[in-house]
Parts: C-alpha cells; structure tokens; sequence
C-alpha cells in the first residue's frame, strides 16, 4: 500500500490561479485604464458589427477587424504589466517576458487571419456584387478612427512600440516614406511627423479610413458597389503587410535565433578565433 498524506496541500483550479494573477495586476491604476479601454472597444465593435450588417459593406468589415486588434493590444499590455510585476520562479528562472513575446506574435498572426478572411470573402463578392448602404458607414468610418487613434495616444503599449520599431519597414512604411521626403522637401517643418518612418498603426488607420471616404463618394456619386469590395482588398494587403513584419522579428525571437545586426560580428569573432 502507498503513503497516505493525511495534510496533503491542495490544488488550485485554474480559475483560482487567474484570479489570484489578476489580482497581482489590478494593484496597478494602469490596469483599470486599460480594463476601461478594453470595455469601450467591446461596445464599440459591437455597434460596427451592427452597422457592418446594415450596410453590407464588407470594406466597414475589414476597417473593425482593426479595432478588433486593438482589443488583442491592449490584452498584450496588460500581460506587459502582470510580467514587470511577477518575480522570477523555480519555473522560469529567466523571467516572464517570453509571454510579452507570445502575447505580440498571436495578436499580430490573428490580424493576419482576419485580413485573409477578408480576402477571400472579397473574391466571393466579385462574382456577384451586392448593393451596399451608405447610411451608417461614413459614421462606423469616424466612430472605428476616432477610437482607435485615442487608444493608440492614450496608452503606451511597451511591447508593440519596441516591435514596431525593431522588426522591418512594411511596404505601406516605405511608400509613405518616399512622399514624405517629397514634401518634407517642400515644408521641412513636417519632418519630425513623418520621417523617419510613421507609426505602422496610425497609418494603417488613416490610410483604411481613406479608403473608406472614398468608397462612400464613389457610391454616393455613381452607385459604384464595387468599390466596397476594392476597399476592402486595399485594407486587409495593408493590414497583412503591416502585420507580417512583425510576426516575423516576434517568431524570431521566441526561436531564439540570431538577430540579424550581430552576425557580421559573430561571423568575425569566429575567423579571428579559427
């Protein structure tokens, strides 16, 4: 017969241990911010989603997936917080900030899903085009902009600032890029907002609320319904473009591969020692 362990220690459920984590992290006012965030993007998404439905317009579909991802940001900032406050263990004797790592590289994966989603749902529409309502989607436009460059000014999210800045330049950078050096040729005052590269998140923003203004002229003007479906192509190849980088400089990471500017160094280092 085995031992038997009169005063054995129990386990905590899974819900035990989450509370108590949550706990850890609601000591700090920031979190409450970002709950308070977290809660008016959810109401939010749900009156685009309604509109989305109204109108029919699958570009207004493409443009919430954007304030869907800033649901997945703000989820990432909050595991931010929970690993600056949690101490190393037995476990990881490193630390937690492999989940930053994680938290960053699945936001950015599940942008990617969505904006295939789109694209595939745009080549149905192609075949058979349906009429889109232009009532509620200059408004879902400006509701869906408005909220997103607030929660992007209001709160500092550490992990995708330090990866938006580290992994590479997406398309949509470098074209933006190349026209501000134009004009910052001709009004130099605009070099600190535009060089030497913009924030990929507000310009993702800006650049898919474009889109939509113009789709809403053109059907206003013309009953143009194609144009909803082009919109909403240009958004998700903007938002995959955006995203790709960094899902590849976060994939690296938790790989644990070289970063790129230490291999010169690491490759002379080896033929001095050979």
């Amino acid at each position: 017969m085995g031992t038997i362990h009169l005063f054995r220690k129990s386990q905590r459920s899974l819900l035990g241990k989450l509370t108590q984590e949550f706990r850890l992290v609601a000591a700090d006012r920031r979190t409450w911010k970002i709950l308070l965030f977290g809660a008016i993007n959810v109401v939010c998404t749900g009156f685009l989603l309604m509109w989305c439905s109204s109108t029919n317009s699958i570009a207004l579909t493409a443009y919430t997936y954007l304030t869907i991802f800033d649901l997945f940001s703000l989820i990432t900032c909050l595991v931010s917080y929970w690993v600056m406050m949690k101490k190393p263990s037995t476990t990881y004797s490193f630390g937690f900030e492999r989940f930053e790592v994680l938290a960053v590289f699945a936001s950015t994966v599940l942008a990617q899903l969505g904006a295939l989603f789109i694209l595939k749902e745009s080549a149905e529409r192609f075949l058979e085009q349906p009429e889109i309502h232009t009532g509620r989607l200059l408004v879902g436009t400006f509701v869906a902009l408005s909220f997103n460059l607030f929660t992007m000014l209001s709160i500092r999210n550490k992990p995708f600032v330090y990866v938006s800045e580290a992994a590479s330049t997406s398309w949509l950078q470098e074209h933006v890029a190349d026209l501000s050096r134009s004009l910052c040729g001709i009004i130099p005052g605009l070099s600190s907002i535009f060089l030497p590269r913009m924030n990929p998140f507000v310009l993702i923003d800006l650049a898919g609320a474009l889109a939509l203004c113009i789709t809403y002229m053109l059907i206003e003007i013309n009953n143009y319904f194609a144009v909803d479906t082009a919109s909403a192509v240009a958004i998700a190849l903007m938002t995959f473009g955006t995203m790709y980088p960094m899902s590849v400089y976060s994939g690296k990471v938790l790989l644990q591969t070289t970063p790129p500017h230490v291999i010169g160094q690491l490759d002379k280092l080896l033929r001095e020692v050979s």
